[in-house]
């Protein structure tokens, strides 16, 4: 019975230590004391697959203020939660309050790298990147998946209709890093879950249909804001002559 008291105590106990670091970083943003606090909280959100950019930003400032008690590790674990939220700035933001000489370590270049192929939706080269790199990036769990759904992303902002075929060839697949097997799966998954549709083309192709968005299916709105209706036109005619 003791165990069964215990159990449901346990979810809510991490909801008040998160609630707690939320409430430090509002009060106090600027105590050195709360420093080990949020490398725990960093820590946390890495195993809970939960983020928190103004508690990152705020113990990247304290160590702004402290350098000697500068964690490097947790620096990137901030660094890679920031490429996760992509394609939000977090990145840039956090960059801005590393300093230059520790942004020249290897696995910060390498974190710069990785962040320049994103923004530029060069996926091929980020997931090559990535591979080389896995000791870096493995170290945060999720990290493939954010990535993934990043990629989704930018997908859908540009395309409506893609033959599978011409994805594969201009490996606009390795946007999302599967192929094979793994890819027919995934494609199951988006068209039960996120709107995705196949469909039959010229032949043999088969089409990826994407969902409609204001970006892949743009529509001409008319502006009625500034229009003059046509009554007052007219109106103006018999003054005119």
């Amino acid at each position: 019975m003791g165990r069964e008291r215990e159990a449901p105590q346990r979810p809510q106990q991490q909801q008040e230590v998160s609630y707690t670091v939320e409430q430090l970083v509002a009060v106090n943003p600027y105590n050195p004391d709360i420093l080990p606090d949020l490398e725990n909280y960093v820590n946390e959100q890495v195993s809970s697959l939960t983020y928190s950019l103004d508690a990152n930003l705020c113990l990247l400032r304290l160590y702004q203020f402290e350098p000697e008690r500068m964690s490097t590790q947790i620096v990137a674990r901030i660094l890679i939660k920031a490429l996760m939220a992509m394609p939000a700035p977090d990145f840039g933001l956090c960059l801005f309050l590393i300093p230059e000489r520790v942004q020249m370590e290897e696995q910060f270049k390498t974190l710069i790298v990785l962040s320049h192929y994103l923004e530029t939706g060069r996926f091929r080269q980020f997931w090559d990147e990535a591979a080389k790199n896995r000791h870096i990036v493995e170290a945060v769990p999720g990290f493939e998946q954010a990535i993934q759904a990043y990629a989704i992303h930018l997908l859908s902002l540009t395309y409506q209709k893609v033959p599978r075929s011409m994805l594969a060839e201009a490996c606009m697949w390795q946007a999302i890093n599967i192929e094979g097997l793994s890819l027919d799966k995934f494609l199951e998954q988006q068209v039960s879950s996120c709107g995705w549709t196949l469909e039959k083309g010229h032949g043999q192709v088969q089409l990826v249909v994407l969902p409609s968005n204001e970006f892949n299916h743009p529509e001409l709105k008319k502006n009625t804001a500034d229009s003059i209706p046509l009554e007052h036109v007219t109106r103006i005619f018999p003054i005119l002559g």
